[in-house]
């Protein structure tokens, strides 16, 4: 079984081709999502890891909770996020 891929920047899962973002160059971005990251570059390059997660709640708590109540889905994201790429201290 194929391991599922996320971005890299939200979590947003990278199931379909057309979820990837895009390089500089067109290519489909390996690591993030089409809202993330367009032409090679973040499109909110100035985001910090605590605003994609305050926005990710937002989308949480708008869509029916789909990551779980809030609590739970706010301890989650801030143990998963810093593991992410965009997020990972080198």
């Amino acid at each position: 079984m194929e391991e599922r891929k996320f971005c890299q920047c939200c979590a947003m899962p990278l199931d379909r081709p057309e979820d990837a973002g895009t390089e500089q160059d067109g290519a489909p971005s390996e690591y993030y999502c089409r809202y993330c990251y367009q032409k090679g570059t973040f499109t909110a390059p100035d985001a910090t890891m605590d605003d994609i997660i305050a926005f990710n709640l937002k989308f949480n708590a708008e869509n029916g909770h789909p990551f779980g109540p809030q609590e739970e889905a706010e301890k989650m994201m801030r143990s998963w996020f810093p593991t992410l790429k965009r997020w990972k201290k080198a």
